[in-house]
């Protein structure tokens, strides 16, 4: 394998682990869309006939915003 990389590969993304010096690789982000009414409605679906669907980000998706533990950022929507 090659370290000659057009672009340089992103640093691991990685949880403390509670207790321990050790930290969880995240590697993807799970989500939920439709997840409550409001949502799915202001989507332009049915809440009571579409249920929520599930779909995975990568951990280098450009919607993941690194926090810092303990904090909070707000996230403009829409952009």
């Amino acid at each position: 394998m090659s370290d000659h990389y057009l672009f340089p590969p992103q640093a691991t993304v990685g949880l403390p682990v509670n207790g321990s010096a050790a930290a969880f690789p995240v590697r993807r982000v799970y989500c939920v869309g439709r997840n409550y009414a409001a949502h799915a409605r202001e989507m332009g679906f049915d809440p009571e006939r579409e249920p929520p669907f599930f779909f995975c980000k990568p951990n280098d998706a450009q919607s993941i915003v690194p926090v810092p533990a303990g904090a909070t950022v707000e996230i403009p929507y829409p952009p």
